[in-house]
This record gives C-alpha cells, sequence and structure tokens, in this order.
C-alpha cells in the first residue's frame, strides 16, 4: 500500500522544515537506508534517508517548500502497486487535489534523518570550539546578481562552500536545474577564469543589514534562553600541564606509524570523563523539576563552523583511551563533513566541552547547553611566570573554567569535581591506573 514521506521533527524546536534538495526523482525505485532528501530545519542541514524499498511516486513538497512537521513532502510506493496507482491514491487522500502543494493528513513518518555540514576542527591541535548550544549547518540570506535586483537560485550546499572559499556566487554559472547554482559548480570554479571575491568591509559612512540565518536565530532563542532561565556561577583553576605535555610529546612520538597525533584537548577530555565518574552530580541533566544522573559520560565537545557550532557526542568516552578519543574524534568529524554523522551522534550530551585554545584564547566563561548542568571552558595551554619552591619558573599552565547550574549543583560540588579534574591533569599517570 503507498505511504506518506512526512516531515520529520530533528529536534525539540522544531516545527517546520525547508526541503533544500531531492536527491532522489520521481519515479526512481528506492532501496532501504537509501538518501532521498535534504531537509533544513531551524538547527541543520540534514539528510533524510528512506525506511522501506519502493519507488518514489510523487514530490508533494518540492524544493524550497517550508512544511510543517507531520506533513506529507513525498508518496512512496511500497507495495506491488505501480507508481501512477500511488499518485492516485494521493489524489483520492488529498480530497481530489492532486497539486504538488497539497498537505493531507499525515501516515506514519517514513524517514528518517542524518545530519551533515563542514566543521572546522582540525584533527592535530585543541578543538577549535565555541560556547553557544549546539546548533548546525543554515543557509545564509539569498545572494543576488550584479544589478541587485534579482535573487540567484543556490543551493544551500553549493553556497556554504562558497563562503569557505571566498568565492562569489554571483560569478558562478549554475548547471543545476532551472540555472540553480550547486556543488559542483563551487568545486569546478576556477580562480585564474574570474576574481573571487570574499566580504567586503563596510566602508565608511556605509552600513549593512543582515538577515540572520535559521541557525544563528536558533543559536540566539537558546543562548536567551539558557542565560535568563540557568542561574549560572563560575568557578576557575589554573593547572599545571608541564608534565602532561611532555607525556604527549612521547606518545606522539610512539602513534607517529599509526598516523594517530593526539592533542592536550584529547587528554583533558579523558581527564574530564574520570573526573565525572566520581562526580556524577556534573554528569547530570536537570529538567526542570528532575535531576537525572548518568554511570556513563557522554561528552559533548562544541565544534565552530561557519556562522554557528555543531556538538558531536563520543560516548562512554570513560571507557576509552585518550588514542581511541583521538580516533573516534577524528572520525566524527570527517564523517560530518561527509554528510554521515547519524543524529545520535549529536544527541544525548551528559556535559560539554568548549575548548578555545586553538585560537589562543587565556580564559572564558562558557555558556550551559541545557538540559545539562555544567560545561567546562578550556583556555590555551602556554608558558607561564608560577612560583614553585620559592623560585619564578617557566611552566606551561593551562586555565579551565567550569559553569554551572546552582538550582541543582552547589559551590563545593563543582569545587570538588575541578579539583579532581586537576589532579588527573598535574598527574597525568593517573590515566592509566
Amino acid at each position: 500500500m503507498p505511504t506518506y514521506v512526512n516531515m520529520p521533527q530533528l529536534s525539540d524546536t522544531m516545527t517546520e522544515g525547508k526541503v533544500v534538495k531531492w536527491v532522489k526523482k520521481e519515479g526512481e525505485s528506492v532501496s532501504a537506508g537509501t538518501i532521498i532528501a535534504e531537509v533544513e530545519t531551524d538547527k541543520a542541514v540534514m539528510e533524510m534517508e528512506s525506511f522501506d524499498a519502493g519507488s518514489l511516486a510523487q514530490i508533494v513538497a518540492r524544493e524550497g517548500d517550508t512544511v510543517a512537521v507531520g506533513k506529507p513532502i513525498a508518496v512512496m510506493a511500497v507495495g506491488k502497486e505501480s507508481v501512477e496507482e500511488a499518485r492516485k491514491w494521493h489524489t483520492q487522500q488529498a480530497g481530489g487535489q492532486a497539486s504538488s502543494a497539497a498537505a493531507p493528513s499525515p501516515a506514519p513518518a517514513k524517514a528518517a534523518p542524518r545530519s551533515s555540514g563542514p566543521i572546522s576542527m582540525e584533527p592535530e591541535p585543541e578543538t577549535e570550539a565555541v560556547h553557544q548550544p549546539p546548533v548546525a549547518v543554515a543557509t545564509a540570506p539569498p545572494a543576488r546578481n550584479d544589478n541587485g535586483e534579482r535573487p540567484i537560485r543556490v543551493s544551500p550546499l553549493a553556497r556554504r562552500m562558497a563562503a569557505e572559499k571566498g568565492i562569489d556566487v554571483a560569478l558562478l554559472h549554475g548547471s543545476g536545474p532551472n540555472g540553480r547554482v550547486i556543488q559542483r559548480d563551487v568545486a569546478d570554479f576556477k580562480p585564474a577564469a574570474a576574481a573571487t571575491l570574499g566580504p567586503a568591509p563596510v566602508g565608511s559612512g556605509k552600513k549593512e543589514t543582515i538577515e540572520l540565518t535559521k541557525m544563528r536565530l536558533a543559536i540566539a532563542k537558546q543562548l536567551a534562553l539558557s542565560k535568563q532561565s540557568i542561574p549560572h556561577f563560575y568557578e576557575t583553576v589554573d593547572v599545571d600541564v608541564q608534565e602532561l605535555s611532555h607525556l604527549r610529546e612521547g606518545l606522539n612520538k610512539r602513534l607517529e606509524k599509526q598516523n594517530v597525533r593526539v592533542s592536550l584537548g584529547d587528554f583533558v577530555s579523558k581527564a574530564v570523563a574520570m573526573a565525572l565518574v566520581d562526580h556524577p552530580a556534573l554528569n547530570a541533566t536537570f529538567d526542570g523539576t528532575t535531576l537525572t544522573r548518568y554511570g556513563d559520560v557522554h561528552l559533548g565537545m562544541a565544534v565552530a563552523i561557519p556562522d554557528g557550532l555543531i556538538v558531536p557526542v563520543l560516548r562512554n568516552i570513560q571507557a576509552l583511551s585518550v588514542k581511541e578519543i583521538r580516533q573516534r574524534s577524528v572520525d566524527l568529524v570527517e564523517r560530518a563533513r561527509a554528510q554521515r554523522l547519524k543524529r545520535d551522534e549529536m544527541t544525548g550530551a551528559t556535559f560539554t566541552v568548549s575548548n578555545l585554545g586553538a585560537y589562543g584564547v587565556r580564559e572564558f566563561s562558557a555558556i550551559i547547553n541545557p538540559p545539562e548542568v555544567g560545561i567546562l571552558a578550556v583556555g590555551g595551554a602556554a608558558k607561564r611566570a608560577v612560583v614553585r619552591d620559592e623560585e619564578i619558573v617557566a611552566r606551561t599552565m593551562m586555565t579551565l573554567t567550569l559553569s554551572a547550574d546552582h538550582r541543582v549543583v552547589d559551590g563545593a560540588t563543582a569545587a570538588e569535581f575541578l579539583r579532581t579534574l586537576k589532579t588527573i591533569l598535574e598527574e597525568p599517570g593517573m590515566m592509566w591506573a
């Protein structure tokens, strides 16, 4: 029997989604697990894969259409019926109106999301991260042609690629439907054939008005919600990571043949997981009435992306070695860039680490990502003058700042967690004890 592919709810705040691209065309056969479309939400451009095998009988929502969660976006022929029979079924369900914009009562959803988007994180140095709540890739405001009158049709993925490469989309020739600029056009663009333009500075005496993307609006909403509803308090410690730095150098020499190079951030993640096991009050979520503490640590890693961030989650990190943490981190990043991250790899964190060390930031305070009750801000490691045995010496130091939810976490509890974390990092042999 035919069935509908409905717009899925990809996040708690999602009420509607925009069809960015149909990967499959009407009449094409579809296998279970096949990517059929890309959908933009308030947080991400997500890939949708079919749960069923059959044929994509009819596209109900065209590219660019915004559809409410639970409403049909396509018709699937999943039984013995033909494509034409499935289309007739849709016409009957829609009350005789076979328009592609029709929105009849939905059948159970038949598509599952997979997240996508490039991530600004390098494998070797500390994670390049910022401290807003997790979001993923969204589209920029529509580009315009040289006279500024007619919008240029550009796919969100192509627009993002062009922005990263500093290419003016007005210089691109679109090879997609109706002249739409697609990823291939950006990838094939030759700088020698035309000038490449990055974002131009705003001239003196002028101003520029920019419409916020869905992603940035989601960030703004989450940040305001977090700061207004959660009574944050902050505690900071300086950690001597001199011995840890030496340990990292030695470990990287041994791992060189395996093409693995760990960062100080990987050691911090391991130490955080160990400390959270001993202090489950911080490895918890709070929904306003109920506090849930977890025996396993699912660590969110805030990672910068253009105009926002994404938070991949390392699950059960307390059971991983530093080498495994590095390998899984790199794997998450690579699959995110290839649009192969699964939704559960971006959700379910029990604690988050935000690391701005790669930017040379010494110290900052991060904003809690609800429903988590804590987030650790990690500054860069650098030589500082400190006092050791009544003498001033140069040591490699790192500043850590914990933001905690005072509704469920007390100051002494947070301090005990930081003391444990500091001890582990300053005595790195404990990571193998």
